[in-house]
């Protein structure tokens, strides 16, 4: 064996374990995409047969290759195993396979028809997996999520909002952690060029001189992070608030009106379909009945109340920050003073809430203004909830770039709908074009910011105007 394979083996070895490992969620997934909007539990019963109800043992359940050994059937009866069970495993374990190759194994100089792919991984991957496999556990997490919130929005226009709930605690454990982990071995970084995607770049004041920048970028601003503080103490107050009935839900009363929408229709037009409301008689209501919910504009005033208390809080949090931190500076440019007593757990902490918030708040925004301009529900709360995910797992400035793109994502679709000629869906969810437009952001961020940069024009991608 030449020396140099030798040498890769390890990372070798890891990457094909990484690529297992998205295999096997690939397969986890599979089973919370059919169970989850069925309302069964996705740990019990074990694995069965749709058709025949055998339980499948482990030679059936091994991802990709348990399909192709049988052949694509069930090996007790024989029926139809849907092709989309291997191909989401292989989705997903390209995803985290491919995500290590190109952080931890690719070249810094290798370009492919002129792609330069060296340039693909973050800054922060540069430390290596060693040092980093914490970060990478968030982001993989996130990845695998997105693909089951993609799978289960496209089929029934609905997020399980366990599946946004999971990556944001994973990045709030996972980033704080290695934070804590980083200062435990290597004292407080000091807060160095800020830039675009890391507004307050850390570098350790060690011998080894390695850049900080966790997905999560972090500014040691003590606004920012009191802020993000208050402003999730303040979604905790607003729950509490919901809870106890003196904040009402929105479109509380949805499903009452969609039964009587769905009953008058049938009287109107029994035994037929009613080509005006689009219901039939004994089958699902239309999934676009949403749109004709009359009283869209009251339930934001509703959601207006709810988001009172984390925008109260959170200025008043960064009101805090700033006075027990002396007033946090700002100095040329707008850049924040670099405060050297704020641990880097702090700091980090603040990138992880600032992101949920920004990211959660600006899809919150559109939806606001959109439904009070147009009276009809613009996007929904699971939109919401995906992108403060996003935000709390890779910081705030990833899911703006991400949510403007997806508007793109979603001209794309269209477009390849009508060259499809009937065979794809014109209509989808806003949900997938948000997950797909992360993945392109995580995946080209470097030439996104190289872009940022020409368009502002920077001197450098990572100077700040």
């Amino acid at each position: 064996m030449p020396d140099w394979l030798m040498l890769r083996m390890p990372m070798i070895t890891t990457a094909m374990f990484v690529f297992a490992v998205g295999a096997c969620v690939g397969s986890l997934i599979n089973v919370v995409v059919y169970r989850m909007p069925l309302g069964l539990d996705v740990v019990r019963p074990t694995s069965r047969c749709p058709s025949c109800g055998t339980k499948l043992t482990w030679r059936e359940n091994i991802p990709v290759l348990g399909w192709v050994l049988l052949g694509g059937r069930c090996r007790f009866c024989k029926a139809r195993i849907s092709p989309e069970y291997p191909v989401v495993e292989l989705i997903v374990a390209v995803l985290f396979g491919g995500a290590f190759l190109l952080w931890y194994m690719t070249p810094a100089d290798l370009t492919v028809l002129g792609v330069p792919l060296g340039s693909v991984a973050p800054e922060w991957a540069e430390n290596g997996a060693p040092r980093t496999w914490p970060a990478f556990v968030v982001l993989i997490t996130l990845l695998g999520s997105l693909v089951a919130m993609t799978i289960v929005d496209a089929r029934t226009c609905t997020i399980p909002l366990v599946l946004c709930w999971i990556p944001t605690a994973v990045a709030l454990l996972g980033h704080v952690g290695h934070a804590l982990w980083i200062e435990t071995a290597h004292g407080t970084p000091r807060a160095i060029e800020p830039g675009i995607w890391a507004v307050g770049r850390l570098r350790w004041e060690s011998a080894i001189g390695e850049v900080w920048t966790l997905a999560t970028g972090g500014t040691t601003n003590p606004r920012f992070v009191g802020f993000g503080i208050g402003g999730v103490i303040g979604l905790g107050v607003s729950n509490l608030l919901m809870l106890a009935g003196l904040i009402g839900r929105s479109f509380a009363d949805y499903e009452e009106w969609e039964a009587g929408a769905i009953a008058e229709a049938k009287e109107q037009q029994p035994g037929a379909e009613d080509a005006e409301s689009g219901v039939e008689e004994d089958g699902p209501a239309p999934t676009d009945l949403w749109i004709r919910y009359p009283h869209a504009r009251r339930e934001m005033v509703r959601e207006l109340a709810f988001l009172a208390p984390v925008v109260g809080l959170g200025v008043l949090g960064g009101w805090i920050g700033a006075r027990l931190a002396g007033g946090g500076e700002i100095g040329p440019a707008g850049i924040p003073v670099p405060t050297e007593s704020m641990p880097l757990w702090l700091t980090v902490l603040g990138g992880v809430l600032m992101g949920y918030l920004i990211g959660g708040g600006i899809v919150w925004a559109i939806r606001i203004l959109g439904t009070l301009a147009f009276g009809k529900e613009a996007m929904g709360l699971g939109d919401v909830h995906l992108m403060a995910a996003v935000g709390a797992c890779l910081g705030w400035i990833d899911p703006v770039i991400a949510f403007f793109g997806a508007a793109f994502v979603g001209i794309g679709w269209a477009l390849l709908a009508a060259l499809a000629r009937g065979r794809l869906s014109k209509a989808m969810p806003y949900g997938p074009f948000l997950a797909i437009a992360t993945v392109l952001v995580i995946a080209f961020k470097p030439a996104i910011e190289a872009g940022l940069g020409r368009m502002f024009g920077l001197d450098t991608p990572l100077d700040l105007p």
